[in-house]
C-alpha cells in the first residue's frame, strides 16, 4: 500500500483543500488551517519547507487584508478578487499533489516534493514557493480577475496602482520574515550586512511581480486561443521550474 503523501494528516489536508475560499478573510483562515496541518508532517514537522513557504504568504495575505479593511486600496473589489484568484491557484495546486494527479504545476511539484527532507532549508523553500507563486501563478491569477471584473491591465490605472501597492507590504514584511529563518550566526552576518539583504530581496520581489504583470498582459491578449494560452502555460511552468531547481539546489544555500 502507498504511503500517504501527507501521512497521518492526510485527511485533514484533504478536508482543507475540498473548498475555495471566496473572500480575502476566507483565504487567511485557510492557510492558518494549512500551516497547522503542515506543521504536523513527518519526518521534518515544523522545518517542512513548505510550512515555510505558506508562513510567509499568510504573513503578506494578513497585512493585504488589514489594507482592506483600513480603505487603503483604490479598487478594493479587484484587489480582493486578485486575492481570492492568486490563493485558488496554490490551493489547486496542493490539491493536485495531495490526490496525485499529473495536473499539478511542474514548478510546485519541485517544492512539495521536497517535503519529506532532508536537505530543505528555510530561506531557499520560502522563496522556492514564492518563485512558483509569483511566475508562475500570479500572471494567471490577474487574468481571471479582469475577466470576472470586467476590466483590462492597463498600466497606470487604478488597479496596477493598487498591484503595486502590494510591493509596499513585502517591503515591510521581508526584513522580519526573512530573519526569522536564520540560525543564530547567520544573524550575527546579516547584522554586518546591514539593509543591504532586505534592500535587494525587496528589488528582486518588486522586478518579479513587474514581470508577471507584463505576463499577464500577454496572456490577456491571447486568452481566447486555447492553443497559444496552452503554450504560454508550459513555457511559464518549465521557467519557474527550472529557477525553483536552483533555489533548491545547493546554490540556494547562499540565501540561507
Amino acid at each position: 500500500m502507498t504511503q500517504p503523501i501527507w501521512g497521518p494528516v492526510q485527511q485533514e489536508m484533504s478536508d482543507i483543500l475540498q473548498r475555495h475560499p471566496d473572500d480575502v478573510p476566507g483565504v487567511v483562515d485557510q492557510l492558518a488551517k494549512l500551516q497547522e496541518v503542515l506543521c504536523q508532517v513527518p519526518p521534518l514537522l515544523h522545518g517542512n519547507p513548505l510550512a515555510d513557504f505558506n508562513k510567509l504568504y499568510l504573513t503578506i495575505t494578513e497585512n493585504v487584508l488589514e489594507r482592506l479593511y483600513a480603505g487603503k486600496f483604490k479598487d478594493p473589489a479587484f484587489l480582493a478578487r486578485l486575492d481570492v484568484e492568486f490563493a485558488a491557484r496554490y490551493f489547486d495546486a496542493l490539491r493536485y499533489w495531495t490526490e496525485g494527479s499529473p495536473a499539478c504545476p511542474g514548478v510546485w511539484a519541485g517544492l512539495f516534493c521536497r517535503v519529506p527532507g532532508p536537505d530543505a532549508r528555510p530561506l531557499p523553500s520560502a522563496v522556492a514557493g514564492v518563485n512558483a507563486h509569483i511566475n508562475f501563478d500570479l500572471p494567471f491569477a490577474l487574468v481571471t480577475t479582469f475577466d470576472h471584473l470586467g476590466s483590462d491591465p492597463v498600466d497606470g490605472s487604478d488597479q496596477h496602482h493598487d498591484y503595486l501597492q502590494v510591493n509596499d507590504i513585502f517591503a515591510e514584511e521581508i526584513p522580519g520574515l526573512r530573519r526569522g529563518y536564520l540560525d543564530r550566526w547567520q544573524l550575527l552576518i546579516d547584522t554586518m550586512n546591514g539593509d543591504l539583504d532586505d534592500w535587494w530581496q525587496g528589488e528582486m520581489v518588486e522586478y518579479t511581480r513587474n514581470v508577471a504583470w507584463r505576463n499577464a498582459q500577454k496572456i490577456w491578449a491571447l486568452r481566447h486561443d486555447m492553443i497559444e494560452l496552452d503554450k504560454e502555460r508550459r513555457r511559464l511552468d518549465k521557467t519557474a521550474t527550472g529557477l525553483g531547481k536552483l533555489l533548491l539546489s545547493p546554490f540556494g544555500e547562499f540565501l540561507q
